[in-house]
This record gives structure tokens, C-alpha cells and sequence, in this order.
């Protein structure tokens, strides 16, 4: 019987301990961009991500603050059925060209509000932005989420490379250098019709316009279905060949 309570009271000590962790450690989900990393120096499309963290309040609203010191001088957000959005914009210190204009403001805080992200649920908030900056690895966005009952949680603790992930952690982008020079600028060796493919897809992400899909895909499956047609003619030919060579069975005498 000692050994029995003994158990129980270990187990129980382990299980307290357990939600005690539980309740006092961070939640894991946050505010996130998708995906996680882009080319430099070109246009993309990246998906804001937030969850709702809590069981008995909804997200209302999300601010999402630009990167102060790598401005991005066009980002377009993509309407979200019951959300409003605003997009805030501050004077550059140095203007920055785009498509031969000068721009000398750029955006700097977005902000979401109107709809609700229940609990147990996320809700992504699609944004077009471009040309992202060159001379950096990184953009971070600090976003501050509020619920419906008051509270803020402000994701704005900037990730360093090789430490524990804070607590709040902002969300970043990272970014990379291709050996073409990312979006609208052709990787060595490409034909004048890809490079004005890309140039034509960089100009339809500054217009906001959509991006039509790569036809490679259906290129692909004709080659295919043609090798399989060629393949399936020569085992029939190959069958007919054999079917000549046998032989015949034995006559009656």
C-alpha cells in the first residue's frame, strides 16, 4: 500500500508540474510570414499568418509594421472578405526608384480590422510587396494582435541567429541572393524570352495585376505521354516478332 500512494503522489507531483510548464511557458503559435524566405530585389506575394492563441477571446485586429530601415516601396494587400485594411505610409529619408519614378514615400504600418479570428482558428492576409531591398538577409515585421477582450500581444522581439527563440518573437522574412539577382533579372545563360517572361511578371505584381502559371507543366506531361506512346508501340512490335518465331506444335502422322 506504501509503494501504491507513493506512485500516486509522484504521478501527481509530475502531472502538476507538467501543466505548471504548460501554463507558464509561451505559446508556440505566432504571428509569421509565408513563406519564410524571397529572392531580393524582386516582387512576391507573402501570406501574413495569424493564429488565435487564446480559448475564450477572438483576434479583431492586427497591425503589421514594415521594417523601418529596408523600406519596400510598393506592398498591396489583397482584399480579405469581412477584414478592412489600411495601409500607412512615411516619408523615405533617401527616395528610391521604381519602374523610372521616383518614390519617396513608402508604406509602413498595415492594419487589419473588422473581421474576427475565433478561437482554435488563423486567418492568412495576403500581401503583394516588391522590389524587396538588397544589402540585407532580412526583413522583420513587428505585429501587435489585439482580442476582443482588450488584450495586446505584441509580437515585435527580433530572432537572433544561433540564440533560443524569444518569447514574442517578430516575424521575418528572409531574404535571398540569387545568382541572377532575384525577380526581373535572368540567371546566366537564360533566353531574352524568359528574361522578358520575368520582367512581365515583376510588372504584373506592380500593377497588382495576377500572375499567369508556367505552361512547363503541361510541356512536361506531353513529353511524357509521347515517350509512353513510343515505348508501348515497340513492346507490341517487339510481341508480333516473337509470335512469328514460335513454333508449331506437332502434326498427325
Amino acid at each position: 500500500m506504501t509503494i501504491n500512494r507513493t506512485r500516486l503522489a509522484a504521478g501527481s507531483a509530475l502531472t502538476a508540474a507538467t501543466l505548471l510548464a504548460l501554463t507558464s511557458a509561451p505559446a508556440w503559435a505566432h504571428v509569421s510570414i509565408d513563406p519564410a524566405e524571397a529572392p531580393a530585389g524582386g516582387y512576391t506575394t507573402l501570406n501574413v499568418k495569424v493564429p488565435n492563441e487564446r480559448d475564450n477571446a477572438s483576434t479583431i485586429q492586427l497591425e503589421l509594421h514594415l521594417d523601418p530601415e529596408h523600406p519596400v516601396p510598393s506592398v498591396m494587400p489583397q482584399p480579405v472578405p469581412g477584414w478592412d485594411v489600411e495601409v500607412t505610409t512615411a516619408e523615405l529619408d533617401e527616395p528610391v526608384e521604381i519602374h523610372g519614378s521616383e518614390v519617396t514615400e513608402a508604406p509602413s504600418v498595415i492594419t487589419w480590422t473588422g473581421g474576427e479570428i475565433n478561437p482554435g482558428t488563423f486567418q492568412q492576409f495576403p500581401l503583394s510587396v516588391g522590389p524587396l531591398p538588397h544589402g540585407t538577409d532580412r526583413l522583420v515585421f513587428d505585429a501587435i494582435q489585439t482580442y476582443d477582450n482588450d488584450e495586446v500581444v505584441r509580437w515585435i522581439e527580433e530572432p537572433v541567429d544561433g540564440e533560443a527563440e524569444p518569447d514574442y518573437p517578430a516575424a521575418v522574412l528572409r531574404l535571398a541572393e540569387g545568382e541572377g539577382g532575384g525577380h526581373g533579372a535572368p540567371a546566366e545563360g537564360a533566353s531574352d524570352d524568359a528574361a522578358g517572361g520575368d520582367a512581365d511578371a515583376d510588372a504584373a505584381h506592380a500593377e497588382g495585376e495576377p500572375v499567369a502559371a508556367d505552361d512547363g507543366g503541361s510541356d512536361m506531361l506531353a513529353r511524357v505521354l509521347a515517350v509512353g506512346g513510343i515505348v508501348v508501340g515497340a513492346a507490341g512490335v517487339a510481341l508480333g516478332v516473337l509470335a512469328g518465331r514460335r513454333p508449331n506444335g506437332p502434326t498427325a502422322g
